[in-house]
């Protein structure tokens, strides 16, 4: 049996990669996706903050934490049935509240692994960030959401492993998660 046949016939895992803002989840998400492709991983990245953006919130859920839920919940359905075995989620959980609302959508075991950086090193990404989407309106709400975020998750404390990202390159962090997540 080829390393894809067994791939496709795995159980269904998911991994959350979560962090402060502008830590790098997406991008390390991405890259992850990447990896599984070329290791023939039938698999789905999602980048959660996309499964929630719509306007207006509701007054009573401002991050829209709910219409994410249904959303990955459908998706999940979706790849599925699709044949994907591995779902790679790039997003913040603040608390087990939120951990245990992605696990009941996604219905598979859930690895969380938490990526930290040093704060300058985040306020400088953040800083590029909002100037290459031409968006310095946000950049000080970023700015001080990346400190509370990082204290928040440091409290929280629910990831199952973390991976310091302030000076490393992003393809050796995706690296990292697979060989730490055991998806190699």
């Amino acid at each position: 049996m080829n390393h894809h046949d067994r791939a496709s016939r795995a159980e269904p895992r998911a991994l959350l990669i979560t962090g402060t803002v502008g830590v790098g989840k997406t991008s390390a998400a991405d890259l992850l996706g990447d990896l599984l492709s070329d290791a023939g991983v039938p698999h789905a990245v999602m980048d959660l903050d996309r499964l929630c953006q719509s306007w207006p919130a509701p007054e009573d859920d401002p991050f829209n934490a709910g219409l994410l839920l249904r959303n990955l919940r459908a998706l999940t359905a979706n790849y599925l049935d699709a044949g994907v075995r591995r779902l790679v989620l790039a997003g913040v959980a603040e608390n087990t509240a939120d951990l245990d609302g992605y696990q009941a959508a996604i219905g598979m075991p859930l690895t969380v692994c938490r990526l930290t950086a040093d704060l300058p090193v985040v306020h400088s990404r953040l800083r590029s960030r909002h100037e290459a989407d031409n968006d310095p309106e946000s950049l000080p709400w970023h700015l001080e959401r990346a400190g509370q975020l990082h204290q928040i998750l440091d409290q929280a404390d629910i990831a199952d492993f973390a991976i310091d990202t302030t000076h490393v390159p992003l393809p050796a962090i995706a690296s990292a998660i697979l060989k730490t997540a055991g998806w190699t």
